[in-house]
Formats: structure tokens, C-alpha cells, sequence
């Protein structure tokens, strides 16, 4: 029987169509299964229906016309149960209901089987006989193995359009995602579509390997043209760093890079679209497997490339639109930060996208923008949504397609209050950190992949907690040298100066992969990143160490902070080398101070080591997003668990206010950055806890501050109390939700639907 799974899985995945492949299924099912019926049954969540979608069996001309509301007939009930149902005589079972269009009176026995995905009902597979017969263990075995693989292609047919619930136009749809940049968004659905399919470029021998390495190039210039028509209308919109991305897009089309495979490939004996798709294929199955979310991204960014110059060697037009609606939401299956530039300057309201992550190019983008963007919203029906009113829930990571009048009204009336907000905080932003006792709170900047405003910036935070360095090192095609390092760090430094720049060491691995480095591992979060990688290349870590300290010269606000700590011999080897740098500029005539040196408090393991670790740094920094992953165990870039990954943990606030009592104790600062430090409610737990500061993402500051100055500590600290007596994450949720409401200020928390 499992031999016979495998051919119908083959037969179904290899299908040129999903009605083929439900085809496929039904009839093989049958035959494997030697039953008279087979039929399958796809769930619309909106309406709470199910529709026969395709039988073997059955009269087909009920496909389509067969609707079964949720808990009605014996379908109804298994998807409503969400279990097996497998009876000898169905036409006795009193949920049982008969209808004529479908000839089922002359069937007796029936087992049907939910096809479920990441929790969520899609449909029911069923299959019938006429005979009073009792299917088998090993049946519903069979079938329920069965649903199980046919849950991915169902989930992946849906989100690309492939298949379409029957749900009538003009209702409203909801569909989730993993929210990637906070706001809202309302506006006009224009779905973006690929320029060209890489997959069904045919295999061709050149008759004129000269001709077609001439028309690659060519079709390479028009694209290059178009990457630097978009770099340049972004411009004025995003930093310099992030436009650095463009330059990243034109190093990859330079003949260094993918041209010069592509010509490579023409000359073995394959036409010019021929040779560019096995490139660029192969490219991306590479860069897909490592499981990794910088890399997976940067195989997005291949792939857009690879379509937008077949699309010119087709001489195919673009498929982005002539012109773009002044309220746009871009909507695609996959959408490049190419493809944000090719949308006039104040019409882009909001992003939607089937792939991608938090981490990727795009979401670090928008982010700039502060466009709001949902990632990863596997069940978007992309045909059917274009030219549709939606609203964007950058918060929640939801997407409502055709609101209703009311909801309608509800996120305009928050849109509304978001912008008079800004407006009201923006006149405090000058002004001290100080809660209404007395009580000063630091709030510092995280920086890396934008190039803040410094001027802007400087009076309004007390340093910068977190400098990733590695940015430079993920935008490059190389490692950075000594003097482009040192220069990048000056400019830090300098701009910042006299406030502390905490400057993190290279912290690659698990989801931050450099193009030129890769690191190809089954898990890589809990593999060869951080102190690891850099250690175990001392070469890269002194060099990075001799730029910093080279950097600082004269401005003695250096901090050096050492990222993924595991055991304090790490601490040891990296201190090692930060006195080999001081001693070996010394001998070239350069005069260094030792900068302060920081461990990154990430890895659970570290929490029962600060005694020791405490001899030997002067600061502590948590990293709250990883240590929040490996506490949970849950990768925050999964959707499948991303639900599951909630900085309010209870475990969480438990680790972090032991962490902030060790540290006081020991006589060393300690300070949080990650999406904890940015949320107003999470701040005010963190300052009742002792943290010494707050690193956060620049659009996060005017609400923390706003929370900071309009509580006292000792309030903050009798909510920490009242929060560490909580179960769940729900719970803490509520609870701080009402006291920010007692105190008036939940209109700093994202908004509740």
C-alpha cells in the first residue's frame, strides 16, 4: 500500500494543473482502494460550506453545484468534527442527507476524512461503496495518509490562485499573514504578476551562439536600466544603505556574476531563455535549501532578476501595470524591493505578499517606509483579488478584502487617530526620558540596515544599543577590507558621538547568511552562527576588531558587544584578540583605549553563567527575539509556529526579570533590544524590572517615550507584579491591555480585532 501511495503522490505532484491533479487522485484513490466512489469536497471558511469539487463515481455535473453548510449530511459533520467517519450503512446515520443530483442513494457504506493544513479545514476527501462494507483499519489509514499530502498542494493552490473558493464576489474575505511592518493600510489590491515564467522556457540549441550571447547582454542592459530607473525614484524615500540593495541587484547582472554563467551555458549548447532559466534555477534550488531566511530572500531576489530578463529576451511586456492608483496595495506571490520603485512616490500604501518573511529585503524596506506589510500569507486567491478595496493590518498581519461598511469605517477612524497621534507625540520627542517620579529611562536606537537621521535622532536618544555590523558584510559580494570597515564604523561613530555606539561583532548564521559565505546546515539556528562562525575564522574577527578600535580614535564611545555567547571560553578567545588588536596597532603606531566590552545574552545557557561571564565584560545586552525562539523553541520566521512565538511569555518574563536581578547584583548594566524594548507596554515591564536601557527600532520611540513619561516607576513596578501572577501570554495580554486602558493610554498599543 505504500508503494501505491507514492505513485499516486508522484502522479498528483506531477500534474500540469491542479483539476488535473484532483483528477488524478480521485480516480487512482478509487482503484487503489477498489471502492465505487471518490470524491473530494473543498471548504470555503467564509461561508462555512463545503462544495463538491471533483468525483469519480458521483454524476459530474453536481461538481460545483453540491453545497453542504458546515455540520450538514455526513461531509458537514467530518469537517465540523474534524475527524474520520466511517460507517457500513451511512443512509441509517440520522445526519445523513441525500441529494438526487449526485446518484449517492445507491451507495451504503462511506468513510470520509478531513484534509486539514497548519489547523485549518480546506476539505474532505470521501470515499463510497455500494455494498454494506466495513472499511479497514489500513483503509483510513490509507486515506487519511492521503489527505495529509494533499493538505500542501490544496494550501499552495489556493495561495496562488490555482484553485478559488466558490464564494460570491462582493464578500468580504479575511485572510492572515506574519505581520512584517506596523500601520494600516486602505486602498485599491493591484496584483503583481511575473514578468516571465522561468519554468516553461523550452530546452533549444543556438543556431548562433554570438547572436545569443548578444541578445543576453542586451536583454541584461535593459534590465540593468530598469533596477537604476527604480533605485533612483526610491532615492529620496529610503537610506542610503538600503538602496545599497539596488547596487546588490546590478552586481549580480555584472558579467562577473550571472551573465557570465548564462554565456557559459549558451556556449555548452543551449539558446539564450534556455541557458538564463537553468541559471537561474539552479541558483535558487541552492540558495531554497539552505532553510534559511537571508538566503531564501536572496533567492527571491535571483529569481525577480532571472524573470525580468527573460521577459526582455521574449520580448515580453512588463507585467506591472501602465499606471497605479493613488491609494496602491501591492499584492503578488512574490514581491522585490526592485518592484517598490516602479510605483509612483506617495501612492504606495501597503504591501501584501505570499512569500517572505520579517527578515527579508522587502519587509526591511517597507519598514523604512513605514509602509505597513504582511508576508506570508499562504491563501490568497491572488486572481481574484485585483482591482478590490483592502484593508492592511500591519499589526495583526491581516488582510481584508472587500471590508464590509462598518470595518470599513473602523480602520478609518484608526488611520485617522494613528495620524493625529504622531502628530501629538512628535511635539514631546525632544524631551526627556523621565518617568512622572522622577525616574530616568534610556531609550537608545538600534541601527545597521538603515542609515538613520542622525541630526534628527541625536537629541532624542541616549546612544545606540545596537550597531549590526554585519549589514555591510550582507550587502557586499566580499568581506568588507580593514579601511571600508573602518571608515563604515567612523562614520557611526563619528555621527553619534559623544552618546555610546554599542557595535556588535559579525553575527551571521541562521537567518543572516552573507551570498559569499554560505552556510549550508539542517538547523541553522541552532548551528554554526555568531561567536561560532567568527571564531572559528579569527582572520574575519581581527580585522573587524582592528577597524573598530581604529574607528574610534579620539571618541572613546566605542562599545563592543559579543553576539550568541554560549560558555564563557568563548568570552575568553574573543578578548584574546581584541588585546592582540590593541597590542598590534600599537606596534603600526596607532594608539588605541580598550573599548567596553559586552556580552549578548541570547542563548537560555547564559542565564546560569552571569556569575562568571560577569567577571569578564562590563555590560550585558539581551537580545529578547532569540532568546524568546530558544525559550519557546519556536522559529519566529515559521508560520507554521509563529503563533507560538509571543514575547509575553510568562517563561520569558520570568528569564528577563532574573536577568535584571542577576545584574544589579553583579554591578553590571544591562540593557534589552529587540521587539520587547519597542512595544510601550513591554517597556514599562522591562523599566519595572531594572533594565538599565531600551534598544529599539527608530518608529518605536515616540510611543515608548510616550508611555515612559506618563507612568510612575513604582506603578511600572506593581504592574510587573501583577503581570508575573499571570498563566499565559493571554492573560498577560488582557491584563496589561486594562491597566493601559486605566491609565489612559491604550491608544499607544496596536489596535484590537
Amino acid at each position: 500500500m505504500l508503494e501505491v501511495l507514492r505513485r499516486i503522490i508522484q502522479e498528483v505532484n506531477g500534474a500540469r494543473s491542479l483539476d488535473a491533479a484532483l483528477a488524478t487522485m480521485v480516480r487512482r484513490i478509487r482503484k487503489a482502494m477498489r471502492t465505487d466512489v471518490c470524491s473530494f469536497y473543498l471548504y470555503d471558511e467564509a461561508l462555512e460550506t463545503l462544495v463538491l469539487m471533483e468525483t469519480i463515481g458521483l454524476r459530474t455535473h453536481a461538481v460545483g453545484r453540491v453545497m453542504l453548510p458546515l455540520g450538514e449530511g455526513l461531509v458537514g459533520l467530518v469537517a465540523k468534527r474534524r475527524e474520520p467517519l466511517n460507517l457500513e450503512d451511512a443512509q441509517a446515520h440520522p445526519r445523513f442527507r441525500y441529494f438526487e443530483s449526485t446518484g449517492e442513494e445507491r451507495y451504503s457504506s462511506f468513510l470520509g476524512i478531513p484534509i486539514i493544513y497548519q489547523r485549518r479545514m480546506l476539505g474532505v476527501l470521501v470515499v463510497q461503496q455500494a455494498d454494506n462494507r466495513r472499511y479497514t483499519d489500513e483503509d483510513e489509514a490509507f486515506l487519511v495518509t492521503m489527505a495529509a499530502q494533499l493538505s500542501g498542494v490544496l494550501a499552495h493552490a489556493l495561495a496562488t490562485g490555482d484553485l478559488t473558493r466558490p464564494a460570491p464576489d462582493g464578500r468580504q474575505m479575511t485572510f492572515r499573514g506574519v505581520p512584517a511592518s506596523p500601520g494600516i493600510a486602505m486602498g485599491e489590491a493591484v496584483v503583481i504578476t511575473p514578468p516571465a515564467d522561468l519554468n516553461s522556457v523550452p530546452d533549444l540549441i543556438p543556431r548562433d551562439e554570438a547572436f545569443e550571447v548578444a541578445r543576453l547582454k542586451e536583454a541584461i542592459d535593459k534590465t540593468r536600466e530598469e533596477i537604476g530607473a527604480a533605485g533612483r525614484r526610491l532615492a529620496k524615500r529610503i537610506s542610503a544603505q538600503e538602496l545599497a540593495l539596488f547596487d546588490v541587484y546590478q552586481q549580480m547582472l555584472g558579467e562577473s556574476a550571472l551573465s557570465r554563467e548564462v554565456e557559459k551555458r549558451i556556449r555548452e549548447g543551449q539558446w539564450a531563455p534556455g541557458a538564463l532559466a537553468d541559471v537561474v534555477r539552479r541558483h535558487v534550488q541552492y540558495l531554497e535549501r539552505v532553510d534559511d531566511d537571508y538566503l531564501r530572500e536572496r533567492a527571491a531576489d535571483v529569481r525577480d532578476l532571472g524573470r525580468r530578463v527573460l521577459a526582455h529576451l521574449q520580448r515580453d511586456a512588463s507585467a506591472t501595470p501602465d499606471a497605479y492608483p493613488d491609494n496602491t496595495v501591492l499584492v503578488g506571490d512574490e514581491i522585490s524591493v526592485a518592484l517598490l520603485g516602479e510605483v509612483p512616490r506617495g501612492k504606495l500604501k501597503g504591501l501584501i505578499s505570499v512569500r517572505g518573511s520579517s527578515t527579508s529585503h522587502v519587509a526591511i524596506v517597507a519598514r523604512a517606509m513605514g509602509i505597513p506589510t504582511v508576508l506570508g500569507m499562504m491563501d490568497l486567491p491572488l486572481p481574484r483579488l485585483s482591482g478590490a478595496p483592502v484593508v492592511v493590518d500591519g499589526h495583526r498581519g491581516r488582510l481584508f478584502v472587500r471590508p464590509s461598511a462598518e470595518l470599513d469605517k473602523y480602520y478609518a477612524t484608526l488611520v485617522e487617530e494613528e495620524r493625529e497621534l504622531s502628530e501629538l507625540l512628535e511635539h514631546e520627542q525632544d524631551l526627556p526620558s523621565v518617568t512622572t517620579d522622577g525616574h530616568e529611562m534610556p531609550l537608545m536606537v538600534n541601527t545597521g540596515l538603515a542609515v538613520d537621521a542622525v541630526t534628527l535622532l541625536k537629541s532624542r536618544i541616549s546612544g545606540v544599543g545596537l550597531y549590526r555590523t554585519e549589514v555591510p558584510f550582507m550587502i557586499a559580494q566580499r568581506f568588507p577590507g580593514e579601511q571600508e570597515q573602518t571608515r563604515l564604523y567612523r562614520e557611526q561613530l563619528e555621527g553619534f558621538a559623544p552618546l555610546p555606539v554599542v557595535m556588535r561583532t559579525l553575527d551571521i548564521g541562521g537567518d543572516k547568511d552573507l551570498p559569499y559565505f554560505p552556510i549550508d546546515e539542517a538547523n541553522p539556528f541552532l548551528g554554526w552562527r555568531g561567536m561560532r562562525v567568527t571564531l572559528d575564522h579569527p582572520e574575519v574577527l581581527i580585522v573587524q576588531l582592528r577597524a573598530m578600535l581604529k574607528a574610534s580614535r579620539g571618541l572613546d564611545n566605542l562599545h563592543v558587544l559579543l553576539p550568541m555567547i554560549t560558555n564563557v571560553a568563548e568570552v575568553d578567545e574573543a578578548l584574546g584578540l581584541l588585546e592582540r588588536a590593541i597590542v598590534e596597532l600599537g606596534e603600526e603606531g596607532v594608539t588605541v583605549a580598550r573599548p567596553r566590552v559586552g556580552a549578548m545574552i541570547e542563548v537560555p545557557a547564559t542565564l546560569y553563567q552571569l556569575d562568571a561571564l560577569a567577571k569578564r565584560v562590563d555590560f550585558f545586552s539581551v537580545g529578547s527575539n532569540d532568546l524568546t525562539q530558544y525559550l519557546l523553541a519556536v522559529d519566529r520566521n515559521n508560520p507554521r509556529v509563529s503563533d507560538l512565538y509571543d514575547p509575553l511569555h510568562p517563561a520569558l518574563l520570568t528569564a528577563l526579570d532574573k536577568l535584571s536581578r542577576d545584574a544589579r547584583r553583579l554591578e553590571r548594566p544591562i540593557s534589552l533590544c529587540g521587539e520587547l524594548a519597542g512595544d510601550p507596554a513591554g517597556a514599562l515591564l522591562l523599566m519595572g524590572m531594572g533594565f538599565a536601557g531600551l534598544s529599539m527600532n527608530a518608529p518605536s520611540l515616540p510611543k515608548v517615550r510616550a508611555a515612559i513619561r506618563r507612568v510612575a516607576l513604582g506603578d511600572a513596578r506593581t504592574l510587573l507584579a501583577e503581570v508575573m501572577e499571570q498563566d499565559t501570554p493571554e492573560e498577560v495580554r488582557r491584563h496589561l491591555q486594562s491597566r493601559m486602558a486605566d491609565w489612559q493610554l491604550a491608544h499607544l498599543l496596536p489596535p484590537e480585532n
